[in-house]
């Protein structure tokens, strides 16, 4: 009686360990039946240099200033009101579009109600909505409200890109065999990345919108899935020198690392001077960065640069 209990107890065990095993290659599928790297054509996207710019017409320059518009989509709840009051303050004032998707409705500020709390499914959402409301406009930004983004590098990084090719721009990470780009230094993507990345949102197959792994992909994991499997790859988006231009920490953690790796060159060891984002900052820090960024000036100065992007017409921008 003893042997058969015991051997009854082994049998659950091992169908256990089966089941589990089972969980765990599904879980994987996405990851691993997609495109291979052999497909990825433009792992680091760089700036145009200034001599690239040079060789361009001023007609032509003109012609890719007036269409380089870039729609903003900031992910917020109420639980970061202040943030979000601080976004909106801020740098949002920069996007030719900037919409704001939570969670729930707040009678403190205006937003899209997406009435989703699980935050895969409420970023899904809130891209096809930016998609299927985007206009004329072919660059797309997502950002968590606590980032801070200067609107005008970015359309820099993307001037002579091609919208209707598939950009999937950021600080381009690794988890596994993973290549993702992490949520938190903001995501930028191309019409044609979003087109597709909508379309796959209905193969439930390939992309679910309810994950059904043993453990639960973060939003930027689960949006890098479901683009490799339309052939789009993560990038890492940099400056002409190299420079990753999307950074997922505050400027002073930056300064604060460069002075410890780079003492004698704190400013060039510390980030791009063409930089498109910052994050993890406080509403102060945030505001000091619109005044730095916006307002501050040395007397005298002139950067000579090609183009200027000016804010869209009737916005309160500084």
């Amino acid at each position: 009686m003893l042997s058969e209990g015991g051997s009854f107890v082994k049998g659950m065990a091992l169908g256990g360990v089966f089941c589990l095993v089972l969980s765990l290659l599904g879980s994987f599928s996405p990851i691993t039946e997609s495109r291979t790297e052999e497909h990825h054509h433009h792992h680091h996207v760089k700036a145009a240099s200034k001599d690239e710019l040079q060789q361009l017409s001023d007609s032509r320059l003109r012609e890719l200033n007036d269409q380089l518009k870039v729609y903003c989509v900031i992910m917020v709840q109420p639980k970061t009101l202040v943030y979000w009051a601080t976004a909106l303050d801020t740098w949002t004032k920069h996007c030719d579009k900037a919409e704001f998707y939570t969670s729930e409705s707040s009678k403190a500020l205006e937003a899209i109600d997406l009435n989703e709390k699980d935050d895969w499914a409420r970023l899904r959402k809130a891209l096809k909505h930016a998609y299927e409301n985007a206009g004329d406009i072919r660059w797309f930004f997502v950002a968590q409200p606590s980032t801070f983004a200067i609107i005008e590098n970015l359309k820099y990084l993307v001037l002579t890109k091609d919208p209707e090719q598939p950009f999937y721009l950021g600080k381009a990470v690794k988890s596994g065999e993973l290549e993702y780009v992490e949520f938190s230094s903001g995501i930028v993507l191309s019409y044609e990345a979003l087109k597709r990345l909508v379309s796959v949102f209905q193969d439930e197959d390939k992309c679910p919108e309810r994950g059904r792994a043993l453990w639960k992909l973060s939003e930027d994991k689960q949006l890098a899935v479901c683009l490799k499997f339309t052939g789009v790859f993560a990038e890492n988006g940099e400056d002409v020198h190299g420079k990753g231009v999307f950074n997922s920490i505050s400027v002073d953690s930056l300064i604060s690392e460069s002075m410890k790796q780079n003492p004698s060159n704190v400013v060039e060891g510390c980030c791009s001077d063409m930089a498109v984002t910052f994050s993890g900052l406080s509403p102060n820090q945030m505001q000091v960065m619109m005044f730095g960024v916006y307002r501050l000036r040395p007397y005298g100065h002139d950067f000579h640069d090609l183009l200027t992007f000016y804010p869209p017409k009737g916005s309160d921008n500084d």
